[in-house]
């Protein structure tokens, strides 16, 4: 379990993180379209160059491949990932992909590390 430093101007860290990439607060709509599940509806909690986490009503199985989609300031993102964490209602979703969509999803985090200092 993490505990969160709820200060919306410094990155997301938990009391131990050996994250490469520091997280960002994002609160934006998301769609995992799952396999398994369908496609589920959430909203976001944060971002890194890495990952995101999202807020869900429905289980997706840990370890199953989705594809998410959801806006940015620097424009939409469809990325495939790996579920990887479950706390509760909160997953943590692992990007898969080395393409154009993560220059989107670095400035957002460049942007977002400005903003958030």
């Amino acid at each position: 379990m993490e505990v969160h430093n709820q200060l919306a101007a410094s990155p997301v860290r938990g009391i131990v993180d050996a994250r490469r990439q520091p997280r960002f607060k994002l609160e934006v709509d998301i769609s995992i379209h799952s396999r398994t599940c369908g496609t589920l509806k959430g909203h976001t909690v944060d971002i890194s160059e890495s990952g995101i986490s999202a807020m869900l009503r429905m289980e997706v199985p840990l370890g199953e491949l989705v594809e998410l989609d959801f806006a940015l300031p620097f424009g939409p993102v469809t990325i495939y990932a790996a579920a990887r964490q479950r706390n509760a209602f909160r997953y943590g979703f692992q990007f898969l992909e080395l393409n154009a969509v993560n220059r989107v999803i670095r400035s957002t985090c460049r942007r977002l590390a400005v903003e958030q200092s």
